[in-house]
């Protein structure tokens, strides 16, 4: 009998063809993980862009440092103390994320269920501390979707008349200088007030509510990515499950499911990054 022969072209189309190589050394759970969060990346921009120009629309916008200063126990005035906390919070799960894909590598099952427990953990705490500030703003503050108590003043003045609460008649304030009005009795408390400086001076004007779509942006935005860690959380509950259960112990894969959910916990740490630039720096 003849021996086949087989030329280098028809070897290099049958490499071709064999299949079951995974492209980028990357798995097709993986490859679909990655094209999720690159569409929720721009979902998340998009949201982001648009907070951006509606700011820069604006003549004037609320202060992170005075909007944002409370802190559990009655503290008061701590600039973006509480907003640190919570991003070290969530930060810290994502190092404990790290710990438990790499347990997954070494195929230990109990050190993947223990930092796995420890990054849920996280993730509560994180939306527990979120849960604070949103009371905080809605029943402390009152602010809402439609109003914006908290606003800055663009002219110097002084105050003449109180509501009883921070302020008093005659206290002054420079340009710039934000105010919150508060509800009292049900009503909100517009102060008005004497401009002392520029072309106005001499008049007397009514301190007024700041840009409505601050509360809608805020609330929206902070409640989107909120959204995304109480499901990765669910997520990394039912998975953390199936692993104290030995449900991937046969599949020898270094703990793949792991590795994926790991990249979608990275992703919104990441995301509230620029969360915390864009509302509490900036």
């Amino acid at each position: 009998m003849a021996d086949t022969i087989t030329h280098p072209a028809q070897e290099t189309e049958e490499k071709l063809w064999e299949g079951g190589k995974a492209p980028f050394k990357a798995s097709y759970g993986k490859l679909m993980m990655w094209y999720f969060l690159l569409s929720d990346a721009f979902t998340f921009a998009g949201f982001l862009i648009a907070y951006g120009a509606l700011r820069a629309s604006m003549p004037t916008w609320p202060v992170p440092d005075f909007v944002f200063s409370t802190f559990p126990g009655g503290l008061h005035h701590k600039p973006l103390y509480f907003v640190t906390l919570m991003t070290f919070i969530l930060l810290f799960s994502s190092y404990t994320m790290v710990r438990a894909v790499q347990e997954g590598h070494r195929e230990n099952k109990n050190g993947v269920v223990f930092w796995m427990i420890l990054t849920i953990f996280g993730g509560l705490g994180f939306l527990g501390s979120q849960a604070w500030e949103w009371t905080t703003l809605i029943k402390g503050e009152h602010v809402t979707v439609t109003t914006n108590p908290f606003s800055a003043h663009t002219e110097a003045g002084v105050y003449l008349e109180g509501d009883g609460h921070d302020i008093e008649e005659g206290d002054t304030f420079v340009p710039g200088d934000p105010y919150l009005i508060h509800k009292h009795d049900g009503e909100w408390h517009q102060l008005s007030y004497r401009v002392t400086e520029g072309e106005n001076a001499g008049m007397v004007k009514q301190q007024s509510f700041g840009p409505k779509a601050f509360g809608a942006l805020f609330f929206f935005i902070t409640g989107f990515h909120g959204f995304h860690v109480f499901s990765g959380v669910v997520f990394l509950l039912i998975i953390c499950v199936n692993v104290a259960t030995g449900l991937y112990v046969q599949r020898r894969n270094g703990y793949e499911m792991v590795e994926k959910i790991g990249l979608y916990w990275h992703f919104v740490d990441l995301v509230w990054v620029f969360v915390f630039l864009v509302f509490y720096l900036i």
